[in-house]
């Protein structure tokens, strides 16, 4: 039975009001104390946290591995490490893998890759249509019992309003959270940016607002009428906001989440044609962002994500419109988040909880928090590294990142998973 002490820590879970100088005892996997040693206790490990800050392990609700389909991009073995070298002890996958995580042999061949290669916990959601073409409904009681937390449709289109109000109905019968980017294929295809002035002096194809916000609008009135448990991920407006902040007004049962980038960078950031700056959703005008972190710190946006999206080089190389979208992010999910309190946009105390115990809470786990029994998934971070961004501290697979030279503050020292030592930043 193993035994870890982490001592002198400040120990800060917003969850239960945790905020001090305390020990934190962990025994056989477990957080078993705080304060007062358990009965016999004999630490096998000390980690002496003086100085340190420590907090439930980071929780991601959107990382894509690449593994299985393209492994010249990352694997599964690449990312976790990266992911816990980052202080991420939970990732969640969305299903668009190859092939399509829609029926159990798909999820225990992830599982199978997991138990063997991964640093860190990985979860799945399933495909909420078959190969998520929007036709047909996926085997979802079949999904869940293989374990899969929940499902969704990704980026693809569900253009039957039926169709979609079949699956959110059935998903709600199972008892299963569908996980929803809301976005209007025949408003956004082809685009690249944000419609407005800069995408326009550039000669680029805009993604107008709307393409969020009307299938935004039809997802929560299907949401109202078939009562279903419903994430919103990687919103990107502030016109999106407005619309989560009523709908929980009204007592809708919903979630949202924004992606960190979204936080921090905005159109004004693809002005010299960045292609690392090329995500979906686009980065939007200063307004939406600044509406955005209004909404973490009102609690109007739950969670902080990565929506981490390794690529190889040649990805990002082509013209801005024909690159692929997607940062690497993974390494800056952290350091963005801690870097709203540094900025005093918003409080530490919401910033900790959007990055562990809400979205553990939106995937109903049992982590993202110190609470005595819970599994001890834990980061110990210094709010006080000043380190700099490079390709050698980014440790995913994929280096393709626009904050590549950010000076950060926050860094990830220690990674505790399951009560086991899995990252040092002196190692």
């Amino acid at each position: 039975m193993s035994q870890l002490l982490i001592k002198n820590g400040h120990l800060l879970d917003p969850a239960i009001k945790l905020n001090r100088q305390a020990d934190l005892y962990i025994e056989n996997g477990h957080i078993a104390a705080i304060d007062i040693a358990p009965k016999k206790f004999k630490a096998d490990q000390t980690i002496d946290a003086t100085g340190l800050t420590v907090i439930p392990g980071i929780v991601d609700l959107c990382a894509r591995l690449r593994e299985p389909g393209q492994e010249q991009k990352a694997t599964i073995y690449s990312e976790t490490i990266a992911a816990a070298m980052s202080g991420i002890t939970t990732l969640c996958c969305p299903p668009d893998t190859d092939p399509v995580i829609d029926e159990p042999a798909v999820v225990e061949l992830i599982n199978h890759k997991t138990a063997n290669a991964a640093h860190c916990n990985v979860l799945m959601l399933g495909a909420l249509t078959t190969g998520l073409k929007g036709k047909l409904l996926s085997e979802m009681q079949a999904l869940q019992i293989a374990g899969c937390v929940g499902l969704s449709n990704s980026r693809h289109p569900i253009e039957n309003t039926l169709v979609l109000k079949r699956a959110y109905a059935y998903a709600a019968n199972c008892g299963l959270t569908v996980f929803i980017e809301p976005d209007e294929h025949w408003l956004s295809a082809g685009g690249c940016a944000h419609e407005g002035t800069i995408a326009s002096r550039l000669g680029l194809k805009g993604i107008p607002v709307s393409a969020e916000t009307v299938a935004l609008a039809r997802a929560l009135e299907i949401v109202a009428e078939t009562g279903v448990k419903a994430h919103f991920g990687r919103l990107s407006s502030a016109a999106s906001v407005a619309m989560i902040r009523r709908a929980k007004d009204d007592g809708l049962n919903i979630t949202a989440d924004v992606s960190a980038h979204q936080l921090h960078l905005n159109e004004l950031d693809i002005s010299s044609f960045n292609s690392a700056c090329h995500v979906l959703p686009p980065l939007r005008s200063q307004r939406d962002q600044e509406a955005l972190q209004r909404g973490i710190a009102d609690g109007t946006l739950d969670a902080i994500c990565s929506d981490h999206q390794p690529h190889d080089p040649d990805a990002k190389e082509s013209p801005f419109a024909s690159t692929e979208p997607g940062i690497s992010a993974l390494a800056t999910l952290l350091p963005l988040a801690t870097r709203l309190a540094d900025q005093e946009i918003v409080d530490i105390d919401t910033i900790i909880r959007a990055i562990t115990s809400a979205p553990a809470s939106i995937l109903d786990l049992n982590t993202g928090t110190l609470t005595i029994g819970t599994s001890a998934d834990i980061c110990i971070l210094n709010r006080d590294a000043n380190w700099q961004l490079d390709n050698s501290n980014i440790h995913s697979s994929g280096k393709n990142s626009p904050f590549m030279g950010w000076n950060f503050q926050t860094r990830a020292e220690h990674t505790i998973i399951g009560g086991t030592l899995i990252h040092s930043h002196s190692d």
